[in-house]
């Protein structure tokens, strides 16, 4: 849905009913209605009628006794009595009334029951949807259980319980299992067919249960002694022996019996705890991340988990590439089984820095140098062009746009010498923050709730405080304007100033402790899947039968990037690494289930180039707003800045997905349907030429209009650096990795490199390069070598 831990792991709690306590070494004083962070404050009741962030009931004693995990694949279980289905991959599943869920979705080629069908129509090629259909239902016999709970949660599995008072139906599941394992307090099991099955020939152990049902294959695995009894076509029942209340279930990827015999042979390892490490290694530039998952075996030799491998796990890792097993269709591709319980991914960490060096003379500089003068005059204008000066009030989002562009219109002020310009523009953005910082407003401020466990922003503003949407969209902008400052004026971010306060918002998003009480652990990151999620409550009503959900893959990268900048600039290395892992997993997921690069997900039926909207059981080339044709292509572009490089990797893409955007828009324009207020023709033209100049910065700057269309991020003056640097220095080539994590390599079609590297340190910093390149680079400053 579109529109670290230092020092404060264990205060946010205790502020609460202390009057003064320590964060990160500053007081904190709490009155009735608001809390003191350093020198700014955040509400603890909401002003006037504004209400407070929804409750999350459906969770068990214990899970309330930690901070809500929203913007889940999950979450939809902790807000609803009748939750959405949720997509595990391979398998999903639902709870109801009637019992619990399980199935194999299968891709859907009409449009008949898809989530935006009363809507926005699209036409079959413009979709991808693999719903949650044809389910098997499982319930107690002996007790009819209330409303689901979540029970447990580890990095990418959960504990469900389906109870009744003692009386307990506890299912667990987990992304990329091919099972689902339960376990019953007492008495048999009732299966639930959606159509008469039938029994599996090839399932000869007296144990499963085979069936064959809508096309799909399942198998029930019981405890040694249990009694399969048809009850009728469509039911069957399960007698389980007296303390052997436990069994799983799995859906077959294929026919052939090694598959079946595969499944069997580790239906009985039933995972438990699951965790998700990562290593930065500064000198290799690289990042290694690990996937381990625990078991209980229930019953037989103990032959460990299965796991399924989505693409961003198997494609170009070496270390799993002889020991995967069948493959499973899904919408995510091939979901490939390993029999392991740990696995490992390295990727290149590809570097960038805060911003770009001087541009040169040249014969576009006097341009340049009237353009800034141009933007600086208008320089407290939310808007380029619209004086109102008052519009940064509106909202966190929109003001974190223009903290955005204050910050990178300061940073070009700076590289060309003009640090008066830079100090003014910074003092803006200063101001602004300040402001928003001590709550100040009537409706615009930031609150703490201790019954989630989140900040949230007032006034609410794309649900971020009705369903807790989009909080690292929102935050993302605010965390890198403050390192941008940090970055000038050190003392400014000091946890006795306005750090403790930006800490406060990195922990929202990217909080690693995990069962805190606090904040959840990495709110909107799905460390298996790789990407965030956007939407809080998972997913609800019509939209969220294909899941949860998220559009700008681009905004959640910005927010990433925000991390590894302000943990560098503040002498974070932690947090600076946890940055490096989520910037560098979201772009591996991206380049995937974005934009398909590797061309091993979309299915041949799909037909745009990339995809807009990622939900968990499908692909939507749609947005929240519009249909319009730019907006759908531009919303996972923008903001571009030095950390979009990462778009650079496939220069072939860009100018595919360019060519489709146009080919669209003629097609939109043709059909002629527009709504009452339709947006500039050019609508952010100047992203697309700042995207362009990735992969031909000639045309880019040929294509791009400094009278036309600026998209609210942006201002003219660094779209026309960020070409000019390009057409100058090469486009960033991602191959040369360094042992610095800020750096960035660029290469002109001659060849000749320019290598960058930032020193946010107050000592020298020598840099090396993979291609043997060194340089060194002066303290807080921004080092360039040819």
């Amino acid at each position: 849905m579109h529109r670290r831990n230092n020092g404060i792991q264990a205060v946010l709690a205790a502020t609460l009913t202390a009057a003064v306590l320590m964060l990160g070494g500053p007081g904190v004083a709490t009155a009735q209605d608001s809390m003191k962070v350093g020198v700014g404050k955040v509400m603890l009741q909401p002003k006037g009628s504004d209400k407070l962030p929804p409750p999350a009931p459906f969770r068990t004693e214990a899970m309330l006794k930690q901070a809500a995990p929203t913007s889940q694949w999950y979450s939809t279980l902790i807000f609803n009595a009748e939750p959405s289905p949720i997509f595990a991959q391979p398998l999903s599943f639902k709870t109801t009334a009637a019992g619990f869920e399980m199935s194999l979705p299968q891709k859907r080629d009409g449009p008949s029951g898809m989530p935006f069908e009363k809507y926005t129509p699209l036409s079959a090629d413009a979709f991808v949807y693999f719903p949650h259909a044809d389910a098997l239902v499982f319930s107690p016999v002996a007790f009819e259980p209330e409303p689901a709970k979540l029970a447990r949660i580890s990095d990418w599995a959960v504990d469900i319980s389906m109870a009744r008072g003692p009386d307990q139906l506890l299912a667990t599941i987990a992304h990329g299992s091919p099972y689902a394992y339960f376990q019953l307090s007492r008495g048999d099991v009732r299966i639930r067919l959606p159509a008469p099955g039938e029994r599996l020939a090839t399932v000869s152990d007296p144990r499963h249960l085979g069936l064959r049902v809508k096309g799909r294959s399942y198998v029930v695995f019981g405890p040694e002694g249990v009694r399969w009894e048809q009850a009728s076509p469509t039911e069957w029942i399960g007698r389980l022996p007296a303390g052997k209340g436990y069994f799983s279930a799995a859906a077959l990827p294929d026919d052939k019996p090694e598959s079946l015999a595969l499944l069997s042979r580790h239906a009985y390892a039933f995972v438990g705890d699951t965790t998700v490490a990562w290593k930065y290694d500064r000198g290799a530039g690289s990042l290694e991340s690990t996937f381990s998952a625990k078991t209980r075996v229930m019953e037989g030799p103990d032959n460990g988990p299965l796991l399924g491998l989505y693409p961003h796990h198997w494609h170009d890792n070496a270390s799993v590439a002889d020991k995967l097993g069948p493959a499973y269709d899904t919408v995510r591709g091939k979901l490939r089984l390993l029999a392991a319980s740990q696995f490992k991914t390295t990727r290149a960490w590809q570097g960038f820095v805060p911003h770009w060096p001087k541009l040169a003379e040249g014969p576009r500089l006097s341009e340049f140098n009237d353009q800034f003068k141009r933007d600086f005059r208008r320089r407290r204008d939310l808007v380029p062009g619209k004086a109102n000066p008052d519009n940064w009030r509106v909202s966190v989002y929109w003001q974190g746009k223009g903290l955005t562009r204050l910050t990178q219109l300061a940073a070009v002020a700076e590289q060309q010498g003009d640090t008066e310009s830079r100090d003014k523009l910074l003092e803006i953005a200063k101001e602004r923050m300040e402001w928003w910082f001590g709550a100040e407003g009537k409706a615009s401020y930031f609150l703490f709730d201790k019954r989630l466990g989140t900040v949230s922003a007032y006034p609410d503003e794309f649900f971020s405080v009705e369903q807790m949407n989009d909080h690292h969209f929102h935050y993302g902008y605010w965390v890198r304007a403050a390192a941008e400052i940090a970055m000038r004026d050190p003392a400014w971010a000091t946890k006795d100033k306005w750090g403790s306060l930006v800490d406060l918002l990195v922990k929202d998003i990217a909080n690693t402790e995990r069962g805190s009480a606090e904040f959840p652990y990495l709110r909107n990151f799905d460390a298996y899947e790789g990407h965030s999620w956007a939407v809080g409550i998972g997913g609800a009503g019509e939209y969220g039968q294909a899941g949860n959900n998220q559009e700008s893959s681009s905004e959640a990268v910005n927010a990433w990037a925000g991390l590894i900048l302000w943990g560098e600039v503040t002498g974070d290395t932690a947090l600076r690494d946890l940055g490096v892992y989520l910037y560098t997993s979201e772009v591996e997921s991206i380049n995937h289930y974005w934009f398909d690069i590797h061309h091993l997900v979309f299915p041949p039926t799909y037909k745009p180039v990339e995809t807009s909207m990622v939900f968990g059981g499908g692909y939507f080339h749609l947005t929240w707003w519009t249909d319009e044709p730019r907006q759908i292509h531009g919303i996972n572009l923008l903001p571009i800045a030095p950390f979009s490089t990462y778009m650079a990797r496939d220069p072939g893409f860009i100018k595919r997905n360019l060519d489709a955007m146009k080919a669209d828009t003629e097609a939109y324009n043709k059909r002629g349907k527009f709504p009452p207020n339709p947006p500039p023709a050019d609508v952010w033209q100047d992203i697309f030429a700042k995207y362009l100049a990735m992969a031909d910065p000639a045309a880019a700057l040929a294509a791009w209009n400094p009278r036309g269309s600026v998209e609210d991020g942006d201002t003219p003056t660094h779209t026309l650096h960020w070409m000019l640097s390009l057409d100058s220095m090469g486009t960033p080539d991602l191959s040369v990795r360094a042992d610095v994590p800020l750096f960035q390599v660029f290469k002109r079609a001659d060849g000749k490199k320019t290598y960058v590297a930032y020193n946010a340190g107050k000592a020298p910093l020598a840099v090396t390069f993979s291609d043997g390149k060194t340089m060194t680079v002066a303290p807080g400053a921004l080092g360039r070598t040819n």
